[in-house]
């Protein structure tokens, strides 16, 4: 019998899919659950219910949102936000209803339910109906290779850059729309993560962006980390967040950030970036030209960032996220204090 099964099939190149990868590392005592079928499958539940019933672990945590149907034992998982209901573009008939009648009910029968700020938490225990003594923030870390030291990317021209998905509520027109009328265009271009989509390409035509916005690509971690140092400022005017990597990921490379004054961001970022209305393009503009402009700013939010991301450590949330783990092995609270952050660099 496991101790712990662990959902390892989260892990890959997204938000969920590097807490999966980091608490793996950082825990390394759990077993893996692997399957060619993966976790988001809507017959996933049972399928999974049925899978612990044959393998009997003491306990299943799953990094992700999916829980099992039909298996009395303890499970832990971990709620990242409430997107697939708050944004209307990313939502959907099915997805609600997934929420409602397979997430809503885990939350009441799981022995606790994690998240990744206290954004997420008060908005989870609103929307479910639980304690908040269940559900657990263990927040999000960062780590090599996102620190000053390192390779720039140097492509021949000063840029800003947008890391992320395309998705809705990354609110990406509003962004280009903002580029456009910021006056920058002649000396500063924006560089963003992935690839255009069409949409996004009609977007760009439409505003004459075609030489200034440019495309970087799916990104390792070194290239994104590279790409971060060799900027001069992180754009992510997001609508929606349950946490927001990239801005502590671009804080750890010591570079300023721009970011939203809504849902998780304030709360992340801290006094450390600039917060601005996402919903304004004026002001998202703004932003980006103070900047620009403004060195002494760059340099004081840069040292203000460094700080900042040096309190989100991978090993912190792995310490966090153990002690929730043995608390419902043992049927016990978890333990208010947890181990403070390690050095700088030790995560």
């Amino acid at each position: 019998m496991y101790d712990v099964l662990y959902d390892a099939r989260w892990i890959g190149n997204h938000g969920i899919g590097r807490f999966a990868k980091e608490l793996q590392k950082e825990l390394p005592w759990m077993a893996p659950f692997e399957s060619q079928r993966p976790p988001f499958h809507p017959f996933d539940p049972i399928l999974l219910g049925a899978a612990l019933l044959r393998r009997n672990p003491k306990l299943f945590f799953s990094p992700g949102y999916n829980s099992p149907l039909g298996w009395p034992g303890r499970f832990v998982f971990n709620l990242h936000d409430l997107n697939h209901l708050r944004v209307p573009e990313n939502s959907s008939v099915a997805k609600r209803a997934y929420y409602e009648f397979i997430i809503k009910p885990a939350c009441h029968r799981a022995a606790f339910v994690l998240t990744v700020s206290e954004y997420s938490k008060q908005q989870i225990c609103a929307w479910a109906g639980i304690s908040d003594d269940k559900i657990v923030n263990v927040g999000n870390g960062v780590g090599f290779p996102f620190e000053p030291d390192g390779q720039k990317y140097q492509p021949g021209f000063p840029y800003l850059i947008y890391v992320g998905s395309h998705k809705a509520h990354k609110n990406l027109p509003r962004l280009l729309k903002a580029y456009a009328i910021s006056g920058l265009r002649s000396k500063v271009r924006l560089i963003l993560t992935g690839n255009a989509e069409p949409v996004l390409r009609k977007i760009i035509e439409g505003l004459r962006l075609e030489r200034d916005a440019i495309f970087a690509g799916d990104c390792r971690d070194e290239q994104l980390a590279a790409l971060f140092r060799g900027s001069i400022a992180l754009v992510f005017p997001s609508l929606y967040e349950g946490f927001g990597l990239p801005p502590v990921e671009a804080m750890a490379c010591g570079v300023p950030v721009l970011t939203s004054n809504v849902c998780s961001l304030p709360e992340v970022v801290g006094d450390a970036g600039m917060l601005i209305d996402p919903h304004d393009v004026e002001a998202i503009a703004n932003g980006m030209r103070r900047l620009v402009d403004d060195s002494d700013l760059r340099q004081t939010l840069c040292q203000k960032g460094l700080l900042r991301a040096s309190q989100y450590t991978w090993r912190r949330t792995g310490a966090k996220a153990a002690a929730v783990l043995q608390a419902a092995l043992s049927g016990t609270r978890v333990p208010e204090i947890v181990p403070a952050d390690p050095a700088r660099g030790q995560s």
